[in-house]
Formats: structure tokens, C-alpha cells, sequence
């Protein structure tokens, strides 16, 4: 098995809603992404996928993000738009545009800060 990643960011601003705390407030992150995809073989040029592909896709739904009050974008309409909510909707929504042939997701972590992180796999 391989696995590739690329990493990419938005920047966009938040709260979380009945957090009982500061982050209830609006406030903004420069978030940074860590996407990784797995591809059982290679292709005939040696190849799991090509980046720029895998650059393009992802930053095709991390763009949606970039510049938005995410509590304005459904899902984050209904549910929190945390760290981990984040990483779930990009790993669904990226694993949509990957689907079918050799590659499927393996991994997708949010960084809200230079030290938090949430990470989401199946």
C-alpha cells in the first residue's frame, strides 16, 4: 500500500456554538490541512495518483471554505464547525471526487493552530 499526501489551507472565522467558553465568540484561524489518500498499486508510469490531481480536487472543496464564517455553510449550519466536524466533512467531501479506481482516503487532519490538531480516518 502507498500513501500520499499534500498539504494545503484556508483561512476562515468560526464559533462553536454552546461551548461555555471564549470559542463561543466569532474568532478566526489560519487553517492548515494535511490531506492523505492510499493507492494499492501504481499505475504503468509508477504513480498512485498524480499531486497536481490530488491538489486540484482538494482544493476544489478547501476553497469553499477559504474567507467564509464556516457557522454559514452547511453542514456547520447544524452542526459545529470544529476541528474534528472539519476534517470529517473534508474526508467525506474529498473522498467523493476520489471515489472509484485506486485511490481512497486514508486521512485528513485540521490544524486550527500551530499546536492543535484533529485528525480524522476510517
Amino acid at each position: 500500500m502507498y500513501e500520499l499526501m499534500i498539504e494545503t489551507q484556508f483561512s476562515a472565522a468560526h464559533q462553536l456554538r454552546e461551548y461555555k467558553g471564549k470559542c463561543e465568540n466569532m474568532h478566526g484561524h489560519n487553517w492548515k490541512v494535511q490531506i492523505v489518500v492510499a493507492a494499492e498499486k501504481l499505475n504503468e508510469i509508477g504513480l498512485g495518483m498524480d499531486f497536481h490531481d490530488l491538489k486540484r480536487i482538494s482544493n476544489e472543496v478547501v476553497s469553499t471554505l477559504d474567507h467564509a464564517v464556516l457557522n454559514e455553510i452547511f453542514p456547520f449550519t447544524e452542526i459545529n464547525p470544529s476541528s474534528e466536524n472539519i476534517a470529517k466533512w473534508l474526508y467525506d467531501s474529498i473522498g467523493k471526487k476520489t471515489e472509484g479506481g485506486n485511490i481512497t482516503m486514508s486521512s485528513v487532519t485540521v490544524w486550527e493552530s500551530e499546536t492543535a490538531s484533529a485528525t480524522y480516518y476510517e
